[in-house]
């Protein structure tokens, strides 16, 4: 939780994980923290300045000083042995960072502000670069070793508030539920968003439930999909029609779908692979959806850095480029999310599956459990909120109706808030671009709960208490989901303010091999993503520094001759790439814990059959994608060696499932 003094001069170190504080008065005293408020109005010396930075500073990780000054002012920052490490002017009003500053150990703290005459010391916890992989990687390892997710997480946040809080196990434990739990839920980005949109979601799934809906669409969708073959096909093109927004693609297509390929005998961790492989990916790829204007404002800033590392045509170029052209332009280049997809389809059609989903699928096909015996499914599907009211009828549309009122909804929302954003005369993907990603989603939640209430009403299928009742049965169903989803949440802001992805960030700089680059950015977005258990905040911090970071290992040059332009393209498409492959890894991410959600899969049985998918795909979209390209292999000829060769390995070391005959389907 970030706090601010103001004694004089207030020093925080701004990093990429988060803030802290420290103050002290001119004459190098700390300040206690219930005068802060007197303190600040008897101020008698010195310029009032308020700096921010890390929570934790890590041993040769670079981090950020911001400063801001109410007059101009000039700024250094010393180490414990007096030796400068760097040097600013901060103008009136203005917010001026100090980047690079780093220290090699502990000896180094506390470290000296200097400012307007006055002095500070700032002395955050301090760890070794390595530690920062400590709290994701235990969670993680935690939960694939014992199949339990929730515990696992709150082993990961503690170990990385014990650093945060100065390694008091006490603090470390109060600071899980009130600074991290609370805050995840309190989040302003989007979090309360996606946790009210679940709720409502499970909300109408319940009713859709209890006034026969729900087996309505089974009893419709019967004849066409007959078998497990054409029940699985029928879930990717609906996961492809919901092309707009990743969360609700998910949840959706999970809860729509459930019903059908339950009857079908497809495994429940099927099921959530299916959902999971074609949300994100089809969200990054077309160019209309929430996922658009976040990746286009981040290459913007990515192309106005490396403008100014390269002079003469090739710095007009890089300035004159269109963000949205360049994402239009890297989309051949998006082989992971491509070849997701595709494999979606092959595992489909071809009926083929290996490792642990082959075997739960064979469990499945053979009626021995649509889950594994003893698993835990993240949301309750076969409880009797779900069971139809006696007597009610069957009706296709009372599930059908508010599912098209969720999309409607969505859709209209997002072109609403985007031409608001936008301004006129825009097009249709500047405006959904533009658009905002999060009150939508609450609008078509709510609007299918509306829509699924009124017509159980209109039929006398239920009655208002029976509705309230159904409706709540859903959301109580979906309570482990969010449970999974706050601390999974919590964890991703434990790395950030431990500096896993400021730590990861460094692999990829230095001396390397120019064709290497793509494919280095790619393991380490990956990596990323898997370790905090977010695509967003990996291309967040990737795209701004591998931007820049391409045109200065390629010499600045090549660029307004399309020479190395390809060389651009591949980078920003491995971050884009990298980021979803690290996504559909991680036990921690957020929508492969609501692709459980929807499928009412165990989390971690989902995680165990979708992970070999997701590194066969990564590795061959890193080996002829990232790799062939920057050797100058086309991107078509990358991709469809790509299919071909996820096509042989599905022949060779793919089992066939039984299918259901005629009868059973």
């Amino acid at each position: 939780m970030d706090r601010r003094f103001k004694w004089g001069v207030a020093a925080v170190l701004l990093a990429l994980p988060g803030s802290a504080s420290a103050q002290m008065d001119s004459a190098g005293t700390q300040v206690d923290a219930s005068a802060q408020v007197d303190g600040a109005r008897t101020q008698e010396a010195g310029v009032q300045v308020e700096v921010e930075g890390p929570k934790v500073i890590l041993g040769g990780v670079p981090f950020s000083l911001t400063v801001r000054a109410e007059a101009a002012v000039a700024v250094e920052v010393l180490d414990a042995q007096g030796t400068l490490l760097a040097t600013a002017v901060a103008g009136a009003g203005e917010e001026r960072q100090m980047r690079g500053i780093s220290v090699e150990s502990r000896a180094a703290l506390p470290l000296v502000v200097r400012a307007g005459g006055a002095a500070t010391e700032f002395g955050p916890p301090f760890a070794p670069g390595w530690f920062s992989l400590l709290p994701p990687l235990l969670a993680i390892v935690l939960a694939l070793v014992f199949k339990e997710v929730i515990s696992a997480l709150l082993a990961g946040i503690w170990l990385g508030a014990l650093a945060v809080t100065g390694y008091n196990p006490v603090l470390a434990t109060w600071a899980l539920v009130d600074q991290y739990v609370v805050n995840a839920l309190a989040d302003a980005d989007g979090h309360v968003q996606i946790v009210v949109f679940s709720l409502l979601l499970g909300g109408m799934v319940g009713i859709m439930g209890k006034n026969g809906g729900t087996d309505g669409i089974v009893r419709a969708v019967a004849p066409l999909a007959r078998n497990r073959r054409r029940g699985k096909l029928a879930t990717a093109l609906a996961g492809l029609a919901i092309f707009f927004d990743d969360y609700a693609n998910t949840l959706v297509v999970g809860n729509t779908m459930r019903p059908i390929t339950d009857k079908l005998r497809v495994s429940r961790e099927k099921l959530a692979y299916l959902v999971d492989s074609t949300a994100a990916p089809v969200a990054a790829l077309v160019p209309v959806s929430t996922w658009v204007g976040y990746e286009i404002s981040l290459i913007e800033g990515g192309l106005t850095s490396a403008a100014a590392t390269t002079t003469g045509a090739d710095a007009a170029f890089l300035d004159g480029l269109s963000p949205f052209a360049v994402f239009l332009d890297t989309i051949p280049y998006l082989f992971y999310p491509i070849l997701a997809m595709a494999f979606v389809f092959l595992t489909s059609w071809m009926n083929r599956d290996f490792g642990p989903m082959a075997r739960a699928e064979r469990r499945s096909a053979a009626g021995d459990g649509l889950s594994r015996p003893g698993a835990t499914p993240a949301t309750d599907a076969s409880g009797s909120f779900l069971a139809p009211k006696e007597g009610v009828p069957r009706r296709w549309w009372n599930a059908g109706l508010p599912v098209l009122a969720v999309v409607t909804v969505v859709l209209g929302g997002l072109y609403v808030t985007g031409s608001a954003a936008a301004g006129p005369g825009a097009s249709l993907r500047e405006v959904f671009g533009a658009a905002d990603p999060f009150d939508p989603l609450l609008w078509g939640s709510l609007s299918g709960c509306a829509v699924a209430a009124v017509l159980s009403l209109a039929q006398r299928s239920l009655t208002l208490s029976e509705c309230v009742e159904a409706w709540t049965g859903g959301v109580k169903a979906m309570m482990v989901a969010m449970i999974i989803l706050t601390l999974a949440w919590s964890l991703g802001s434990v790395a950030q303010d431990v500096g896993t992805a400021a730590y990861l960030a460094q692999i990829i700089q230095g001396n390397l091999p120019l064709f290497l680059l793509p494919a280095l950015v790619f393991v380490t977005s990956g990596a990323m993503a898997f370790a905090t258990g977010t695509s967003w905040t990996t291309m967040s911090i990737m795209i701004p520094l591998v931007v820049p970071l391409s045109v200065v290992l390629a010499g600045g040059t090549g660029f307004a001759d399309g020479s190395q332009y390809g060389l651009l393209l591949g980078t920003v498409s491995a971050v884009l790439a990298g980021a979803i492959w690290g996504d559909h890894c991680s036990p921690i991410s957020d929508t492969t814990v609501l692709s459980s959600t929807a499928a009412a899969c165990d989390h971690m049985d989902h995680v165990r059959t979708q992970m070999p998918y997701a590194m066969l795909v990564g590795t061959v979209a890193l080996v002829l994608g990232s790799l062939g390209t920057a050797l100058w292999l086309p991107p078509w000829v990358a991709l469809v060696a790509g299919v071909a060769l996820l096509v042989l390995f599905l022949r060779l070391f793919g089992a066939k499932t039984p299918e259901l005959s005629e009868a059973e389907g």
